[in-house]
């Protein structure tokens, strides 16, 4: 009821004139439907008490503008309408219209300060050993062939196929020897081959070639097997894809195992980022889906480029460690005009770790002339531009062995057998970048500044507790991203909604033990 009160309707049938076809049977009003699928999120209901919280609920009804005999709507409508989003690319309509509807009321402008954090989300489907995961694809590709080609699947299976693919593929059912079970992957290797060669024959009906798991088993049995000299073998656990390419679950291929820490899930990652400002209230002003084992730092430009195209950019943005290296330093800041704020990877080489030895910023580097003066006053030897192992552009500057050799601090420069100190920079703009954050985090600013970051946290905390963000609701990214819209959506009306109510900004809880010895002192 706030919700009219304070802000109407939110949305309007225009809104979405283009997501219905101007001819055909009548609709069900676009916004109602908008509505509900935002009260479905704030409240964490299923499409069926959702439809059914539209027909008895007075207050869904005062909200919605329903007559109170009114019979609603039947709960497939609310599947169908986030299905027109996907289809026309409007995943982020609901989501931006409340952002506008926050603008309209004050609450939102750019510039000021955003923070950014990520969290783990499950994916709605089993976690499967590799031998799991190939016979549920099996089994999962003949039940999709048997309902689009019943006769054709008949006449190229057996039925002894039944008992092995019939039930759903389990560690409990599978053999419990190494021997047995090995036996088990090739017979299943070879089934899925055969019937893979007889989809790809001529004589096939090629739509069953594009049936999409059809073609999902085949990149499974690519990941899984491999032929050699004409048979078929199963690949060992150091021969397979990486995780970033490696198909866990027939029913989501979207979803990627992934470890961070103390964490192991298979599925996706969520990337918030809000607004802080003491004047206004905290609003998600843009989220991010990506699978399990995208780095964050591989998210910054993605986050600043939808922040500049929708007129959000910030003039601070600050976010963890994972989220920021020199190159993210540099071209936030010349591309953008945003200022990114968070501490940076530390130097793990044994000189700065141990405190003893003579780091690479130690060295005296003159850009112009391409050369580098060591603690000892020796000039580098070469100056050669390079890549590193994951292909970022460095400079390698090395010293001349003659001066190595006979120097007197060699100790605290190199323990190589060759006596030959050798130090990597980034390109100049991001040694200069990395050099001058550094110098950065030791102050006091930096560390107020960054304390605040923290806040975020609480967001992903109320997304987790409020609305369950932590495990998708539904299979594949695209999807899942339009839950974790539809999340922030919710997440922004009930924070506005409190904010015009003259609700103030919680505070950090503190502990009643951790009060006595502030009150002590």
């Amino acid at each position: 009821m706030q919700v009219y009160d304070e802000l109407a309707m939110l949305f309007d049938d225009h809104d979405f004139a283009d997501l219905f076809p101007i001819q055909g049977q009548p609709a069900e009003s676009p916004a109602r439907l908008a509505l509900v699928t935002l009260l479905q999120f704030m409240e964490g209901l299923t499409d069926r008490q959702a439809a059914d919280a539209g027909r008895t609920r007075i207050d869904w009804k005062y909200l919605l503008c329903m007559e109170l005999t009114d019979s609603g709507f039947h709960h497939t409508v609310l599947s169908e309408f986030r299905t027109r989003l996907l289809t026309h690319e409007a995943e982020r309509r609901l989501f931006e219209t409340v952002l506008d509807c926050a603008r309209s009321h004050g609450l939102l402008n750019a510039g000021g300060r955003q923070r950014s954090d990520s969290t783990h989300v499950l994916s709605a489907v089993h976690a499967m050993t590799r031998v799991e995961g190939v016979t549920e694809t099996l089994r999962h590709a003949l039940n999709t062939l048997a309902t689009a080609a019943p006769e054709w699947l008949r006449a190229h299976t057996t039925s002894d196929w039944v008992d092995r693919y019939g039930p759903r593929a389990s560690a409990y059912r599978l053999p419990k020897g190494e021997a047995k079970r090995r036996a088990w992957v090739d017979r299943t290797g070879i089934d899925g081959m055969a019937l893979l060669n007889a989809v790809y024959a001529e004589s096939a009906p090629p739509e069953l070639q594009r049936l999409h798991a059809v073609e999902t088993l085949r990149q499974v049995w690519v990941q899984n097997f491999m032929l050699t000299e004409g048979k078929l073998s199963w690949r060992e656990n150091d021969n397979i894809p990486p995780s970033t390419r490696y198909i866990g679950s027939p029913y989501d291929t979207d979803a990627r195992y992934a470890t961070k820490r103390t964490t192991a899930w298979t599925g996706y990652k969520v990337h918030l980022t809000e607004t802080y400002e003491e004047e206004r209230p905290n609003l998600i002003t843009n989220v991010e889906t990506t699978t399990a084992t995208v780095p964050d730092d591989a998210v910054t430009a993605c986050i600043h480029a939808s922040l500049a195209e929708r007129g959000l950019l910030p003039d601070k943005h600050v976010a963890d460690t994972g989220y920021v290296n020199s190159k993210l330093l540099v071209a936030s800041e010349a591309t953008y005009g945003v200022e990114l704020i968070g501490p940076t990877r530390s130097d793990n080489r044994w000189q700065a770790k141990e405190g003893s030895g003579f780091s690479a910023h130690d060295f005296v580097v003159d850009w112009e002339s391409q050369q580098a003066i060591c603690p000892s006053g020796k000039p580098n030897a070469s100056w050669a531009p390079a890549l590193d192992r994951v292909g970022n552009a460095v400079v390698k500057i090395k010293f001349a062995t003659t001066d190595c050799r006979v120097c007197a601090s060699r100790t605290k420069c190199t323990r190589s057998k060759i006596p030959r100190r050798t130090i990597t920079l980034r390109p100049q703009a991001q040694h200069e970048a990395l050099q001058a954050n550094r110098q950065r985090e030791r102050t006091e600013r930096f560390a107020e500044e960054y304390a605040r970051r923290a806040g975020v946290e609480g967001t992903i905390a109320q997304g987790v507790r409020s609305c369950r963000m932590r495990r998708s609701r539904y299979r594949g990214m695209s999807k899942t991203h339009l839950q974790h819209l539809m999340t922030a959506t919710a997440m922004n009306v009930v924070r506005m909604l409190r904010w015009l109510a003259g609700e103030s900004k919680a505070e950090t809880p503190v502990s009643a033990f951790a009060r006595l010895y502030p009150l002590a002192a």
